[in-house]
């Protein structure tokens, strides 16, 4: 069922994690859920992971929950797992959280290209990733007030280090769809692209090519920086530097530069 629902193919540290239910616009299913939660058991134990480019097959990204699950839900016929969503499943989360707030949780860079819509549960997925790519055309919403619901796919966590607090509410409590470009205005996306996936890949090709001790090490540290005190921040810094400094792939990367080639990084032990 997950490889109906999502495929991974990994080149040289790089995964590409595709949703490929296009039919439905990559709507989100039981089975895409399921699929997802895997996806990110399987990412979390692949060893030399160096970067993700997360992104929907076909003319969506995602359309957020698909109408017959909604229909479900509005009967009255919630699935088990809907029965107690205060219960923490999945660490800080439960399952549907986690589904977004995993790639937060993965140690290196997640980039998601993003076209056609990001609807409700769709957007959430991508706000959890560390870039956004989004195409012009490219419409986003946190649509949940639509349907007499609220972002809670970690989607309120995710987007408030990124939009400002009165233009979340806005977003939030109208279900207001959001063109590409003022997407990338308010905070939803990172930049706007003529092709989202391309340079998504391109870009994650580039993150896989410096120290992967590196780039884990400020992964930890972006994440901290959104929720830490400036104290913790600056110790924290201070420590990751400390093990990198004189570290084989650091010594490494000062060799590459010094004599203008590609580094050799290594990634034993990642």
């Amino acid at each position: 069922m997950s490889q109906e629902r999502v495929r991974i193919t990994l080149d040289h540290g790089v995964a590409d994690v595709a949703l490929t239910r296009a039919d439905k616009m990559n709507a989100l299913d039981p089975a895409m859920f399921d699929a997802l939660l895997d996806a990110l058991d399987r990412l979390q134990a692949t060893p030399g992971l160096r970067a993700v480019v997360l992104h929907g097959e076909g003319k969506a990204f995602c359309a957020g929950l698909d109408m017959g699950s909604m229909a479900s839900i509005a009967a009255g016929q919630q699935t088990p797992d809907m029965a107690d969503l205060a219960q923490r499943t999945h660490g800080l989360a439960n399952r549907f959280q986690q589904i977004c707030w995993g790639w937060r949780e993965l140690p290196v860079p997640v980039v998601a290209a993003v076209q056609g819509v990001a609807y409700g549960g769709g957007l959430q997925l991508a706000l959890g990733a560390d870039i956004r790519l989004v195409a012009e055309d490219a419409r986003l919403s946190i649509m949940e007030i639509k349907w007499g619901l609220v972002p809670d796919m970690a989607g309120c966590a995710l987007a408030a280090s990124l939009v400002r607090g009165d233009v979340l509410r806005e977003l939030v409590y109208t279900g207001r769809v959001v063109p590409g470009p003022e997407a990338v205005s308010l905070g939803l996306a990172t930049r706007v692209s003529a092709a989202p996936l391309e340079e998504a890949r391109h870009l994650a090709r580039q993150i896989a090519g410096s120290s992967p001790d590196a780039i884990r090490a400020a992964k930890r540290l972006m994440q901290l920086s959104e929720t830490a005190s400036p104290a913790d921040i600056l110790l924290a810094e201070a420590r990751e530097q400390q093990a990198l400094l004189g570290s084989p792939n650091q010594a490494e990367a000062v060799r590459a530069g010094l004599e203008k080639r590609a580094a050799a990084f290594s990634d034993q032990g990642l």
